[in-house]
C-alpha cells in the first residue's frame, strides 16, 4: 500500500537584508523568524498525528534548514530531491521592480510572454517535476505519509494544476504562505488536494522576506 497522504511544506522566511531574488543561489539561510516558523509546522505535524513514512527536502540551504525540526521532532533523515527545487529565473540576485531592469537592461529581452514566463522557468515544467516527485515518492513506502519540503512556487503549480486550473496566474494571489502545508491524497494516480494549513502564520505576520521567485 503506498501512503496514506502527502504533504508539501514551503520553508520558512529566509534572511535576505537586501531584498533580492535569491533564486537557486547559495548562502540564502532562514533567519530568527524563519527557524520559528519551520518549528511551528513540525510541530502542527506532531499534533495532527501524522505518520512519516518519508522525508524529502529541496536541496537548497532554507529547504534543508527548514526540514531539520521536522526531522529532529520525527527522528528521521530527510532525503534530498532535485526535482523539488526553487524554479529558475534570469533575475537571481536582483531586487526585484524597475532597478533590475536598469540594472541590467538586456532582461528586457526576456518580457515578452508572461503565461509562460519567458524569463524564467516555464510554468509547465514546473508542475511537470513537482508532481513527477510527489508521486513516484508517494509510490516508494508502504503506509504512512511522505513530506516534502519545498518552496512557494513549484508548490502552488502542483495546487493549480491538481485542481484543473490555469498554470499562469498573478504572483500576488498566491495562497502559499511561508512554513504553510499543502496536503494531498492520490486517487487513479492523480493527485488531489485535501487540505491547507498555515501553522507559521502568527510568525509570518512579521516577515519582511520579499526573495520568493
Amino acid at each position: 500500500m503506498p501512503a496514506s497522504r502527502l504533504h508539501l511544506v514551503r520553508h520558512g522566511e529566509v534572511f535576505n537584508p537586501n531584498g533580492v531574488l535569491y533564486e537557486r543561489l547559495d548562502g540564502f539561510g532562514l533567519s530568527d523568524l524563519g527557524h520559528k516558523m519551520a518549528k511551528a509546522a513540525a510541530d502542527q505535524l506532531k499534533r495532527e498525528g501524522v505518520q512519516i513514512s518519508k522525508l524529502i527536502a529541496s536541496p537548497l540551504q532554507r529547504t534543508r534548514e527548514s526540514v531539520r525540526p521536522i526531522e529532529e521532532l520525527f527522528g528521521l533523515q530527510a532525503e534530498l530531491d532535485e526535482r523539488v527545487i526553487e524554479n529558475w529565473n534570469l533575475f537571481r540576485g536582483l531586487r526585484p521592480g524597475p532597478r533590475a531592469i536598469l540594472k541590467r537592461p538586456s532582461l528586457l529581452l526576456n518580457l515578452y510572454n508572461p503565461s509562460k514566463p519567458s524569463w524564467g522557468e516555464p510554468f509547465t515544467e514546473i508542475a511537470q517535476r513537482m508532481t513527477a516527485a510527489a508521486l513516484d515518492h508517494h509510490s516508494s513506502v508502504e503506509g504512512g505519509d511522505v513530506v516534502i519540503v519545498s518552496h512557494q512556487l513549484p508548490i502552488w503549480m502542483v495546487h493549480r494544476s491538481t485542481n484543473g486550473l490555469k498554470l499562469a496566474h498573478d504572483p500576488r494571489d498566491r495562497r502559499c504562505s511561508l512554513s504553510s502545508i499543502t496536503s494531498f491524497e492520490v486517487f487513479d494516480g492523480k493527485l488531489r488536494e485535501v487540505d491547507y494549513r498555515e501553522p507559521g502564520m502568527d510568525f509570518a505576520k512579521s516577515a519582511v522576506d520579499g526573495g520568493a521567485a
